[in-house]
């Protein structure tokens, strides 16, 4: 059922990337945010190279990103673009200052978040003040964000007993039906 979508989907909006670089100021289709230490070779890098895969693309710092590239330009201006953004949100995802920049950016953008909680549980999240000294303008903006991802229904995997294969499908088949969804919304005329 997923490939039919795919093509059906590919077929009215997406062309294949070739490069995994965003040259040219191409769009990326999915921003994916993720805490390097926890989840660097897990769940993100396999959803971003099955998206590609699939002809989308995604946007991963360790794989999007080229040296020369600043940081916070490329970031921002990718999510900015972005139609969807994903948070791989990990235990430790909560530490990193880019990590809460990512997602509370998404947010503010009002772009569509679709969380998938790796070995945590929402109710978990929280700014580790402990671990990042923000000040207070930023710890709030983080502290809604999270607030905002902890009740947005996403997805829960356990990479202890977990199957890597099986959360990277169920995710893409959602970021495709969801990319169709929004697709489908800017089609539709502007009430009056």
């Amino acid at each position: 059922m997923q490939s039919r979508y795919i093509l059906n989907f590919q077929g009215r909006m997406f062309r294949p990337h070739p490069s995994p670089n965003l040259l040219n100021n191409e769009r990326c289709d999915v921003f994916i945010s993720h805490r390097s230490i926890d989840t660097k070779r897990t769940v993100p890098t396999l959803l971003y190279d099955h998206l590609r895969r699939l002809g989308f693309c995604p946007f991963l710092d360790n794989k999007t990103m080229k040296p020369g590239d600043k940081l916070f330009h490329k970031i921002n201006n990718a999510i900015f673009e972005c139609k969807l953004g994903v948070a791989v949100v990990s235990p430790r995802y909560c530490e990193s200052f880019f990590c809460l920049h990512e997602l509370a950016l998404m947010l503010e953008r009002q772009k569509k978040l679709i969380p998938i909680f790796c070995d945590i549980k929402p109710s978990q999240l929280r700014v580790n003040t402990a671990k990042l000294s923000v000040e207070p303008e930023e710890l709030r903006r983080f502290k809604s964000a999270l607030e905002e991802a902890k009740y947005t229904v996403g997805l829960t995997f356990n990479s202890s007993t977990g199957n890597f294969s099986d959360i990277v499908n169920c995710a893409s088949e959602i970021i495709v039906s969801t990319l169709m969804e929004l697709e489908d919304e800017e089609k539709l005329p502007m009430a009056v």
